[in-house]
C-alpha cells in the first residue's frame, strides 16, 4: 500500500502569513489575541487578520473586488502550495475545501455579496478556488464542525493510499463573523479574557479565524511527515456537549495507534483539541487517561488563536509538522493550575526536545471526534 506524505504547508493567521512566521512567534510566546469590539459595541477577545494586507497581496494574482475575504485567502494560501511545490495539477490532482461556516458573511445586508446567496453554499466556495487554478476534479467538501481540518487529512490519506490521486491539496478555513460570535454567546460560552486551555481559572472559548493549507502526496521528499494512523469516530453523546467519558475521542485515538501499529509511549507529543470550555477539557482528559497517555506532552494551541473553528484542526497540524522538524515543544499559552479531574503533562515552557511522532486530535459539536498520527519519515 502506498504511504502518504505532507510535503508542504501554509498559513494564514493574525501571527503571520506563512507557516514559519507563524511558528517563530510561537516560540517568542506571543499571543494573536487581542481585544476587539462587536457591531452593538461590546468587547471581546479574538485572533483577527489583517484584511488590508490580504487585498494587497491578493492584487498581485487577482481582482479583490471578485471575491469574498475568506475567498481571497483561500486562494492566496492555494498560491502558495502550487508555487512552492511546482505541482502541475493534473487529473491525478485532489482538492479538499474544509470549513465549518464558510462564506456565512454573505449573508449579512452589509456584504457586497448580499444579493449573490449562492455565494453561501459551501460547493460554491469549492467551486471559486477549483476555477481559479483549474483543477481537473471537483471540490471535495469535508464540512464537520471543528473537525474538519484534521478529518480533511484522513479524507486525503485514504484517496492517496487507494491510488485515486496522487497529490490533494487541502485548504481548511473559517472567519470570525457576527453569526459565529452570536452563536458561541447563546451556548454562554465566550470567554471574557483570552481562553486557558485545561487551566483552573478558564473561563470559555476564545473565537479566532485563519487558513492553513498543505499538500498530501504519494511523493516522499526531505523533511516529508509521514501519515501513519487515521481514525474518527462520533459519540453521538450530544449537539453540542461531548461524551462525558471520552468515549469517541478514545476509540478515535485507539483505531488510530492501531492503523499505525504503535503503542501509546511511542508518541512524543500530543496537540489536544483544548478549547477551554468545562466539558470539552475535561472530556478530553479523561480520554487520554484512559488511553493511559496521561504523562505524554501535551499542549493546546487556542491560547494563541483563539478557536478557529473548521481551520483548527489543519493549522494546529501544521504547528505540529514544524514542532517535529524543529524537534521543539510549544508552551501551551494561558497556562496556570491544572483545572481537569485527571492528570495532563501539560507544556508550560517551550523547549527543544527530540520528536518522531505526534497525535493530532479534534472534537466538535454533534459528537465528532478525529485522531491522526504523523512521523518523520525516513532518509
Amino acid at each position: 500500500m502506498r504511504q502518504s506524505y505532507i510535503t508542504y504547508h501554509h498559513i494564514i493567521s493574525s501571527l503571520g502569513f506563512d507557516s514559519e512566521a507563524n511558528f517563530e512567534r510561537l516560540k517568542n510566546s506571543e499571543s494573536g489575541i487581542k481585544k476587539h469590539q462587536r457591531e452593538n459595541g461590546d468587547d471581546y477577545y479574538s485572533s483577527i487578520i489583517d484584511k488590508e494586507k490580504v487585498d494587497k497581496l491578493f492584487s498581485v494574482i487577482g481582482d479583490v473586488d471578485n471575491y469574498t475575504t475568506l475567498e481571497k485567502m483561500m486562494l492566496l494560501s492555494v498560491n502558495d502550495i502550487i508555487k512552492k511545490s511546482n505541482l502541475k495539477i493534473t487529473d491525478k490532482t485532489g482538492l479538499i475545501l474544509a470549513t465549518t461556516k464558510g462564506n456565512v458573511d454573505v449573508l449579512s445586508p452589509k456584504s457586497k455579496f448580499y444579493k449573490d446567496k449562492n455565494r453561501a453554499y459551501l460547493s460554491e466556495l469549492g467551486k471559486q478556488i477549483n476555477t481559479f487554478f483549474s483543477f481537473k476534479n471537483e471540490t471535495i467538501v469535508v464540512s464537520n464542525a471543528c473537525v474538519s481540518g484534521i478529518l480533511a487529512v484522513a479524507v486525503a490519506d485514504g484517496m492517496i493510499k487507494s491510488n485515486t490521486y496522487d497529490d490533494v491539496i487541502i485548504v481548511s478555513g473559517d472567519l470570525v463573523t457576527e453569526f459565529i460570535l452570536s452563536g458561541f454567546t447563546s451556548f454562554q460560552a465566550i470567554s471574557d479574557a483570552p481562553c486557558k486551555p485545561f487551566s483552573k481559572n478558564r473561563t470559555g472559548i476564545t473565537i479566532g479565524e485563519a487558513v492553513a493549507s498543505v499538500l498530501v502526496s504519494s511523493t516522499k521528499e526531505e523533511n516529508a511527515i509521514e501519515v501513519i494512523g487515521t481514525a474518527s469516530c462520533n459519540d453521538a453523546n450530544h449537539i453540542s456537549g461531548p461524551s462525558r467519558t471520552g468515549e469517541g475521542l478514545f476509540l478515535a485515538v485507539e483505531s488510530a495507534l492501531k492503523e499505525a501499529q504503535i503503542h501509546p509511549n511511542e508518541i512524543d507529543y500530543i496537540s489536544a483539541h483544548g478549547t477551554a470550555t468545562n466539558f470539552n477539557d475535561e472530556m478530553e482528559a479523561i480520554a487520554f487517561s484512559r488511553l493511559e497517555m496521561g504523562k505524554t506532552p501535551i499542549n493546546s494551541l487556542k491560547g494563541y488563536y483563539g478557536h478557529t473553528l473548521g481551520a483548527s484542526g489543519l493549522l494546529e497540524t501544521i504547528i505540529g509538522i514544524e514542532s517535529l522538524n524543529q524537534n521543539t515543544l510549544i508552551a501551551s499559552h494561558g497556562f496556570d493550575e491544572l483545572g481537569v479531574s485527571e492528570y495532563m503533562n501539560i507544556i508550560n515552557k517551550t523547549e527543544k526536545k527530540s520528536l518522531n511522532i505526534f497525535l493530532k486530535t479534534a472534537s466538535g459539536f454533534g459528537g465528532c471526534n478525529t485522531a491522526v498520527l504523523f512521523k518523520k519519515s525516513s532518509k
